[in-house]
């Protein structure tokens, strides 16, 4: 009798163990995993410097480049582009505004005739994809001045067309759908450096914004072209630009 009594108590223990966790054991099972962030290092991975772009519509001290940095002052507005064209890549970029409501851009796959007009006095902005930089600060200036409500952009990473380039957004979109907002808001503010990763493969572009993907679409004619970076009224950042070119 007093075996099975020791038993009962032992098998009692044994599925006490097993209802009820450790705090280890339910801390380890709340702690999410870790996000996937892409640095630019690795096979295949290089930087891109002052040697890899020309100028297409700025002013010659629009742009500086200083021990690996590069400063834009956002006059005029205007871009610089890549040497080659690209279709299929990864890019890496870290960006900070230096002024409140500050306004910049990353394009890709900028058509060369677009590039070609703008560098004979036609437009100042290419036709391609834009993978938006905006300040915080600029909701504000926008209402301020327009008088309406900033609900056709976000300061969260934007991707769009322009032009004639056509892309289906992944939602959620814009009000008119052709924008492509961010699904979480990840931006820092103005002084503070951000991380951008983007990956254009087969005519699909995506954009994780600090270690999270947030934007993008599909389906983008034409998907191959230049890489700009854009000048757009305000002083900016760039550093760690870096590319993987892809099959």
């Amino acid at each position: 009798m007093s075996a099975l009594i020791a038993h009962g108590v032992c098998g009692a223990v044994v599925g006490c163990l097993c209802v009820f966790p450790t705090a280890a054991s339910r801390a380890q099972q709340s702690t999410p995993p870790p996000k996937a962030f892409i640095d630019g290092t690795g096979p295949g991975w290089r930087a891109l410097g002052e040697e890899h772009f020309v100028n297409v519509n700025c002013d010659p001290d629009t742009w500086s480049w200083t021990n690996g940095m590069v400063r834009c002052t956002g006059k005029p507005v205007g871009v610089i582009r890549t040497k080659k064209l690209h279709t299929n890549f990864e890019l890496v970029a870290q960006w900070r505004h230096l002024q409140s409501g500050g306004n910049s851009g990353i394009f890709v796959w900028a058509t060369p005739e677009s590039i070609q007009e703008l560098e004979q006095g036609k437009g100042r902005l290419p036709t391609g994809i834009e993978v938006q930089i905006l300040d915080h600060g600029y909701t504000e200036r926008y209402q301020k001045q327009s008088g309406k409500k900033a609900d056709w952009f976000t300061t969260n990473g934007d991707v769009f067309p322009t032009g004639s380039t056509t892309m289906e957004p992944f939602p959620p979109t814009s009000p008119n759908g052709k924008r492509s907002f961010p699904r979480k808001n990840l931006s820092k503010g103005v002084g503070e450096w951000n991380h951008y990763y983007v990956r254009a493969i087969n005519g699909e572009i995506r954009l994780w914004v600090n270690g999270e993907e947030v934007s993008g679409g599909a389906n983008v004619r034409p998907a191959t072209g230049y890489l700009c970076l854009e000048s757009e009224g305000a002083p900016v950042e760039f550093k760690e630009l870096r590319i993987r070119e892809l099959p």
